[in-house]
C-alpha cells in the first residue's frame, strides 16, 4: 500500500501533470505541423523542382520478381521527415524565444524593498533617541 501512496504523491505533483499536458499538446502540434508540411509546403516545393513528390523518391535496390515486392531505399520519406523536424524545431524555437522575452519583461519589473522588521524599527528608534 505504501507504494501506491507514494506513486499517488508523485503523480499529483505539478511537474508530472505539466509534463503530461505538454506531451499531449506536443503530439497534437506534431500532427498539425505534419499536415502543414505534407499538404501546404511540400506540393509547391515539389512543383518548383519539377513536379516531384518527395515521398515517391526512392532507389530500387532489387526489382520485383513474381509475387516478391521490390526492395527499395525510400529516401524521399526521410527528406519529408527532415522537413517536418526543421519546421517543428523552428516553431518551438520561436515559442521559447517569445516566452523568454515575456519572462525578461516580468523579471525587469522592480520589486519594492521588503518592509523593515520590527527589530529594525526598534533599533532605528533607539538610534534616533541616542542621537538626541
Amino acid at each position: 500500500m505504501a507504494v501506491f501512496k507514494e506513486f499517488k504523491e508523485f503523480a499529483m505533483r505539478g511537474n508530472v501533470i505539466d509534463l503530461a499536458i505538454g506531451i499531449v499538446i506536443g503530439a497534437a502540434f506534431g500532427k498539425i505541423v505534419t499536415s502543414l508540411v505534407n499538404d501546404v509546403i511540400m506540393p509547391p516545393l515539389g512543383l518548383l523542382i519539377g513536379g516531384v513528390n518527395f515521398t515517391d523518391l526512392k532507389v530500387v535496390m532489387k526489382a520485383a520478381v513474381g509475387e516478391n515486392p521490390a526492395v527499395t531505399l525510400n529516401y524521399g520519406n526521410f527528406v519529408q521527415v527532415i522537413f517536418d523536424f526543421l519546421i517543428v524545431a523552428f516553431a518551438i524555437f520561436l515559442l521559447v524565444k517569445g516566452l523568454n522575452r515575456l519572462k525578461k519583461k516580468e523579471e525587469a519589473k522592480p520589486t519594492p524593498p521588503p518592509a523593515p522588521s520590527t527589530e529594525e524599527k526598534l533599533l532605528t528608534e533607539i538610534r534616533d533617541l541616542l542621537k538626541k
